[in-house]
């Protein structure tokens, strides 16, 4: 028979329980912190339906938001649109300051936007006050706007507001029209707008070059 003698150092089997117990401990601190997980995203979606299905929530336009979650949505809708607006470029700057570009851009503000944004003089229509988030004042927050972003957003409208995407009902050039016309209110007087309107009463919409004349006079 073979004997093992063990009354040595045992220095050969005796660092390998070092080694197995961080791996154990490691390994169990990963199944821990992946089962919590787990558990948590659990709760948040089963949180989630019976918030959803509930009917908490008042979804009232006369209602109106925590000041966190405005912050949260409108900061969500200026990244999105200024990402995307990135890749517009606009028109020459000749064609936006065509004074007939931007009286048919007048035209359309006049019959389309009037109602909910009002006009230098003119205040919104009744729609306004009913609307969340409220539509803003573009004869104020026009300057702040790109051309292309501007354009972006009549063009594609905006999701859970009253901003409706006019790119399905109207051109390229007409939208292009309404940023030039938008672009010239933070300068507009009330009086300049009644001009506008005076004058457009007068001239048939189909007439351009007489719309161009329209707009220089009402200067």
């Amino acid at each position: 028979m073979v004997r093992i003698k063990l009354d040595g150092p045992q220095t050969q089997g005796q660092p390998i329980l070092p080694l197995i117990r961080p791996l154990n401990a490691k390994r169990y601190i990963m199944k821990t912190v992946l089962k919590t997980l787990l558990i948590l995203i659990v709760f948040v979606l089963l949180g989630g339906l019976v918030f959803i299905y509930s009917g908490v929530y008042n979804i009232a336009a006369t209602s109106k938001d925590p000041a966190l979650l405005r912050w949260a949505l409108h900061t969500t809708m200026e990244r999105s649109v200024e990402r995307r607006a990135d890749a517009i470029k606009p028109p020459a700057d000749s064609v936006l300051s065509n004074p007939a570009t931007i009286n048919t851009g007048f035209r359309h503000y006049n019959e389309m936007c009037i109602l909910c944004h009002g006009a230098p003089g003119v205040k919104p229509g009744e729609a306004h006050a009913g609307l969340n988030p409220e539509p803003p004042a573009l004869a104020e927050h026009a300057r702040e706007m790109s051309p292309g972003e501007l354009f972006w957003v009549i063009k594609n409208g905006i999701k859970m507001t009253g901003m409706p995407a006019w790119g399905p009902t109207h051109s390229n050039a007409d939208i292009w029209a309404m940023v030039a016309f938008i672009k010239t209110l933070p300068d507009m007087t009330p009086a300049h707008y009644k001009a506008l309107q005076e004058a457009t009463r007068q001239t048939p919409a189909s007439d351009e070059h007489a719309s161009g004349h329209a707009h220089q006079a009402a200067h």
